[in-house]
């Protein structure tokens, strides 16, 4: 069980993730209805990722649709298929427990730090933002000072938009020294 839960109602069904997972790194779908194989040709693309019964898909996609989860908006001969903020904000919570730094084969000599200052008053998005580095595989190095010798990037700045942190609050750094690291090359065996 994790520490630090980030709010929303998770899905639990696999096939309700994945609805939702493919409609927030696509964004929104188009189906033009003109064709009378549109949904077909949906349903085979889909069908062809992952095994689920038509009925089953079916029935997860209007629950999520009744659930506000999924906004459904016909157009003429089109339809479009996209998710509501609220979507977006369970989307968002699954996108960031997949969340991982990719360790490389060989270290490049760079220490990556995070040094974050974020005020008392959002001691919630402080304690949380603490707790993901520390499940992607930072060290707390100083009081507010975090640690990775491998590249990490992408994986802060998902982070610092999650939580909705300025790069003011949270600032990434790259150092070839860092002192006395002896005790972080040991922990991450570099």
């Amino acid at each position: 069980m994790r520490k630090y839960q980030y709010g929303g109602a998770k899905p639990r069904s696999t096939i309700a993730k994945d609805i939702l997972y493919a409609l927030f790194i696509a964004g929104a779908i188009v189906l033009v209805l003109s064709s009378p194989y549109a949904g077909s040709a949906l349903w085979r693309a889909w069908q062809s990722k992952k095994r689920y019964q038509k009925r089953q898909f079916t029935s997860t996609f209007h629950r999520l649709r009744r659930n506000n989860l999924l906004r459904v908006e016909r157009q003429g001969h089109e339809v479009m298929v996209s998710l509501t903020p609220k979507g977006k904000e369970i989307a968002g919570y699954m996108e960031i427990e997949k969340l991982k730094i990719q360790k490389s084969k060989r270290w490049d000599g760079l220490w990556r730090i995070v040094v974050f200052d974020i005020a008392e008053l959002r001691r919630f998005e402080r304690n949380a933002f603490r707790g993901m580095l520390r499940e992607i595989g930072f060290v707390h190095f100083q009081k507010s000072v975090w640690a990775q010798p491998f590249p990490c990037k992408r994986e802060v700045d998902i982070l610092r938009d999650f939580f909705g942190l300025s790069r003011k609050e949270v600032q990434l750094l790259e150092a070839r020294i860092m002192g006395d690291d002896t005790h972080l090359r040991r922990l991450f065996r570099v």
